[in-house]
């Protein structure tokens, strides 16, 4: 592990992001507001880090696959990205979660994903983080990648053979 990984290792901690959430934005803002309006740390705080959208997926035949191997980048278990801030500039094809990517058909965010929920209608989940003001509320509810059987992306051969139909996906 190089010096930048264990520098970003360290600076992601999902409680102490979920306090500051809490502490620093309006109070049930997600409620009120459309996704176009919600500034960048409101936009950053509906993550309810499950880890789900860093699983390497397959189209086929139209629809999206889940696979069980993830971005070798994703800390399992805190499941959050290790290289954050520097993702797009160390890996060519993660995905920037915005309207657009929220949107996109076929649906690429698991079922469970708050941008997506709040996008059609729906409320955040009694286990969200933003809502139970507890990180560990996502891997209480069985909702985020931990104790998940999973697999390093470098260790794939063939994505095929790793495809997962959870139900939460």
């Amino acid at each position: 592990m190089n010096e930048l990984d264990e520098e970003l290792q360290t600076q992601y901690n999902p409680q102490e992001r979920i306090d500051a959430a809490v502490r620093e934005l309006e109070p049930e803002f997600w409620r009120h507001k459309k996704l176009s309006d919600m500034s960048k740390e409101e936009w950053e705080a509906l993550c309810d880090g499950c880890g789900k959208c860093c699983l390497n997926k397959l189209e086929i035949k139209g629809k999206i696959r889940f696979t069980n191997a993830y971005c070798r980048f994703l800390d399992c278990k805190s499941c959050l990205c290790k290289i954050y801030p520097h993702r797009f500039e160390v890996v060519s094809d993660c995905r920037d979660i915005d309207l657009a990517a929220i949107r996109e058909q076929p649906r690429w965010l698991p079922k469970t994903c708050a941008y997506w929920l709040l996008d059609n209608g729906y409320d955040l989940p009694d286990w969200h983080p933003l809502v139970s003001r507890k990180a560990s509320s996502v891997v209480k509810a069985g909702m985020s990648l931990v104790g998940r059987q999973l697999i390093n992306e470098t260790k794939v051969k063939d994505y095929e053979d790793y495809i997962v139909d959870w139900e939460d996906l």
